[in-house]
């Protein structure tokens, strides 16, 4: 740092004058010196537990970032925050609390942060929650950051064939059709996961993960490096060293998160075939940098990008795979090439959009993974908007994979994911039924529970696409099939979605963006005026507090929205 140059934009109000003295004392006792105190001091917020495979690494790339700083001129503190694992919480009580952790882990950051005073941060994360609890919080403090992806995991191998978690979820349904014996299964449970890194397919990890580096809030190609690659330890202290960049540029992360940023992780988004989960993160997100961001702006955007991605859960390849032919730079780069990102979009290298990706290597030749513009798996993005007289505020499918785009059927309606759990493993689902689970809404789960469970059953029992699934919970960015989320209103408060009977006829049509029950207005009005609003599940704690703040789903699900 030079000496005239002072980046201490918030924390001089410790490192300077007779009256911090105490406060001083605290930071010797943690190590630092007195030309600490003359350098900006910069977070590093690491998600690093114990809990998941996602997060296992990520102590060890939060030195790395460390050292990044300290190399350059800056003051650097490590700190923790919560996270959890939604492949361990997944189908049970636990799966409740998997949203809800979004929203706390942004607060912690948020908090740490601003009591601390720092000057800038640079936050890794690994699990699903963890890249947008990030962001959020970035968004809301505005002082310059840089997000760090801890990368996928590898696939796991097994009889000549790469398998994942979703191998496993799907062969617990397999197992209970009779297709898998016991021992198989125990085979594939303990290869899936062969180390350190988030689920590997196009999940809600590495669909976030790409969205932030084409928000332009990661450094170029970090969404797709592995988790064990030896470039993750260097991206991390070049991580602290742009920040200490953005703070001399004076660039912040509402400078960079613009709508037209927003568009560009939507486009990233719909060309990679991500997770549903990306419109509740991407919302969220917006929201906290005060951008106006609604559904109708993905359904604007997926009518014009192309489906180009063969990756799991419903293509052939994992993340791993991608990043061997060019990665999420070399998808942009094709995606720039063809007037689908805007170029001019500011990024945290200080750079524009179009200048990172001048220097990226175009995809591989003769790869397989990613289309071509003119010949796509599908000529619009998959992640498609339904509205209609049972959700008048919205939902949101997952196309990709699918042979047909129409689906109509009776419903077979249940009040939690255990019921239709159940209905499953006892055989009472039939081709062509619509299951509907309700009352797993951001208020009613709480939390807005997934279904990977569910629908992996589905799959494992030969019903993948013979059956639909309804609900206003939402579903695992490992899920495959017709499968519908996000229903708002949620059944909790009154939507019509609580107002279903068994055997009500209700079409899907993704051609026409309709999700249509066939009952009359005046019969939906009369079965309204019967509903009685369930209390809450819970009376104290996280999910109470969680329930009585958070928003609908087609506003991102967020606790700090006046609703």
């Amino acid at each position: 740092m030079p000496d005239n140059e002072d980046l201490r934009i918030r924390s001089k109000v410790i490192s300077e004058g007779v009256n911090r003295t105490p406060n001083r004392a605290m930071l010797r006792a943690v190590g630092f010196q007195d030309e600490d105190f003359q350098k900006p001091m910069i977070g590093v917020a690491s998600t690093w537990s114990e809990v998941t495979p996602c997060n296992i690494h990520i102590d060890q790339l939060a030195r790395h970032a460390k050292k990044g700083l300290q190399e350059n001129g800056g003051a650097p503190l490590i700190f923790n925050t919560i996270t959890v694992s939604d492949g361990i919480s997944m189908g049970h009580e636990g799966m409740l609390f998997s949203l809800p952790s979004r929203e706390i882990i942004a607060d912690s950051i948020e908090i740490v942060t601003n009591a601390e005073r720092f000057d800038g941060l640079v936050a890794i994360g690994g699990c699903d929650k963890n890249t947008p609890a990030c962001l959020m919080a970035i968004g809301r403090m505005n002082i310059p950051a840089v997000y760090v992806y801890g990368g996928t995991i590898q696939p796991g191998q097994l009889d000549g064939r790469s398998v994942d978690i979703v191998t496993a979820f799907e062969a617990v349904g397999q197992y209970h059709e009779g297709i898998m014996d016991a021992t198989q299964l125990h085979r594939i449970e303990c290869t899936v996961c062969p180390g350190a890194g988030a689920c590997g397919g196009m999940y809600t990890a590495n669909t976030m993960a790409s969205a932030a580096e084409a928000l332009g809030m990661s450094l170029p190609g970090s969404s797709s490096t592995p988790a064990i690659a030896r470039g993750k330890s260097d991206e991390c202290e070049e991580a602290g060293k742009a920040v200490l960049e953005l703070l001399r540029k004076n660039i912040v992360p509402r400078d960079i998160m613009t709508k037209r940023a927003f568009e560009n992780a939507i486009a990233v988004v719909m060309a990679l075939g991500g997770s549903t989960n990306a419109f509740l993160h991407l919302l969220a997100i917006a929201h906290s940098v005060q951008v106006d961001l609604t559904l109708d702006d993905f359904e604007r955007i997926r009518c014009r990008v192309p489906h180009l991605a063969d990756l799991k859960p419903s293509g052939q390849y994992a993340m791993q795979d991608l990043n061997e032919v060019g990665g999420v730079p070399g998808v942009m780069k094709l995606l720039l090439e063809h007037g689908l990102l805007h170029g001019d979009c500011l990024t945290v290298t200080g750079k524009t959009l179009a200048e990172n990706l001048a220097s990226a290597q175009p995809l591989k030749e003769g790869q397989r993974i990613i289309r071509p513009i003119d010949n796509p798996l599908k000529p619009s993005g998959p992640l498609v908007v339904l509205k209609g007289n049972l959700a008048p505020e919205g939902a949101v499918a997952k196309m990709s994979g699918l042979k047909k785009s129409r689906f109509t059927g009776p419903a077979r309606v249940f009040d939690s994911e255990d019921e239709a759990t159940q209905a499953i493993m006892n055989d009472n689902i039939r081709k062509g039924d619509v299951v509907v689970i309700r009352y797993a809404g951001p208020q009613g789960g709480p939390g807005m529970p997934e279904m990977l469970s569910v629908t992996a059953m589905l799959v494992g029992k030969g019903l993948g696409g013979e059956v639909a699934l309804l609900t206003d919970g939402r579903f695992s960015g490992g899920s495959h099939g017709f499968v519908v989320g996000h229903v708002a209103p949620e059944a909790q408060v009154g939507g019509p979605i609580a107002l279903l009977q068994d055997g009500d006829s209700i079409t899907i049509d993704s051609e026409t963006q309709e999700i249509h029950v066939e009952v009359s207005a005046a019969e939906l009005e009369a079965r309204a005026g019967r509903w009685i609003k369930p209390p809450l599940k819970f009376s104290s704690g996280v999910l109470h507090k969680y329930a009585r703040l958070v928003s609908p789903a087609s506003k991102g699900a967020v606790t700090d929205l006046d609703i």
